[in-house]
């Protein structure tokens, strides 16, 4: 009877005393939560309670095992196997410790921040999120080599590792260079401000916004919702459009083909008009002027500014269409037209068309009377 209950007894209250002591820590954080609704801490923090249980049921087992004197023939397994579990949810709840207290941090930051420096606020969120996932990977290999430690072999080997990291280094660092140069790239980007999350970029012809950045590649999200993954070492060696790099404010330009006779000072009023009714336009300024002219029409420039790039589209294609439906039923003249009358000379004489074949035609002399000669 004693060797069936001293194992359940063990076994039991380990697993028992962990969904306990996990519920109790939970009430804990919600209460928290509830009266500290300005910061987001002990919220986050709830989400590590996986882990944190992981690590209470592993510890307690792992402390209790020798004496539950249950399957005492595999108990070195055993235990090895619970240490294993130890490590690997300790390391597993200190990143999600480290998350929650870096997301709050920035929360913060950002609270204050957003509405006077947007561009500092998306700056400090691209080094916080590549700083997390250095974090993740210095406490997964430190997570991992510890495991390997608990191996007697693995302690054995080490010296003979440690020996020839030298050799490996070099040799890793040759076969990895592209991954190296990503990586520090993608240092250089977070720390170096040049690309942030959200900002909106021009890459290869592509216009869209960041919406992720690692330590090796970007995502740049397209306004058609494609997404376009790109190594973070090219935008630290080719030239890129960055829009939003100072402030997110732009100017957007709508050109039209006009004829000569286009009523210039009309369509200055009508663009007003315009960008009054149009909420996108954030009435910083606006302009038309006449940028180029050739011999049969003129290019006309209309300028407004938008306060983001998506306004800017929205307010551009706004002009460019009422603008082409006003000048169609108010000054139908003022678009290009293609003339197809025959030219005249200064005497009023037709110039001669070419015909068919190519040869200018003789011109038809005037009808009139030529005077006869006197006869003898």
């Amino acid at each position: 009877m004693e060797n069936l209950l001293r194992p359940l007894i063990v076994v039991g209250g380990s697993v028992v005393l962990t969904l306990f002591i996990g519920w109790v820590t939970d009430r804990l954080l919600c209460k928290a939560d509830r009266r500290h609704p300005e910061t987001p801490l002990w919220g986050l923090l709830r989400r590590g309670r996986i882990p944190y249980q992981l690590v209470l049921c592993a510890a307690l087992l792992r402390g209790s095992y020798d004496s539950a004197r249950l399957l005492q023939e595999h108990e070195i397994g055993i235990g090895r196997t619970l240490t294993l579990v130890l490590i690997g949810s300790a390391a597993w709840l200190v990143i999600r410790m480290a998350a929650a207290v870096v997301e709050t941090s920035y929360t913060r930051y950002a609270s204050h921040r957003a509405q006077r420096d947007p561009a500092r606020v998306r700056r400090v969120r691209t080094q916080v999120s590549l700083i997390m996932r250095v974090v993740a990977a210095v406490v997964g290999v430190v997570a991992v080599a510890a495991m390997l430690l608990t191996f007697p072999a693995m302690r054995a080997a080490g010296a003979s590792l440690l020996a020839s990291a030298g050799i490996i280094g070099i040799v890793a660092g040759v076969a990895a260079q592209s991954t190296l140069g990503n990586m520090f790239a993608g240092f250089q980007i977070a720390f170096g401000d040049m690309v942030r999350l959200g900002d909106t970029v021009v890459v290869d012809g592509e216009w869209g916004t960041v919406e992720e950045v690692t330590l090796t590649y970007l995502t740049v999200r397209t306004w058609d919702e494609r997404r376009i993954t790109m190594p973070v070492s090219y935008f630290t060696s080719k030239p890129f459009q960055n829009w939003t790099r100072g402030t997110s404010q732009l100017t957007g330009v709508v050109y039209w083909q006009l004829d000569h006779s286009a009523p210039l000072d009309a369509m200055r009023e009508r663009l007003r008009d315009i960008l009054r009714n149009c909420p996108a336009w954030d009435g910083r300024d606006y302009g038309l002027a006449v940028t180029d002219s050739t011999p049969n029409t003129m290019e006309v420039r209309a300028l407004m500014t938008a306060k983001d790039a998506d306004d800017v589209w929205t307010v551009r294609v706004t002009v460019r269409e009422q603008m082409i439906t006003w000048l169609v039923k108010e000054h139908p003249y003022a678009l290009p037209r293609v003339n197809t009358a025959d030219a005249v000379l200064p005497n009023g004489v037709p110039r001669p068309s070419p015909s068919p074949d190519g040869a200018p035609r003789r011109a038809h002399a005037t009808p009139h009377t030529a005077p006869r000669p006197n006869r003898p």
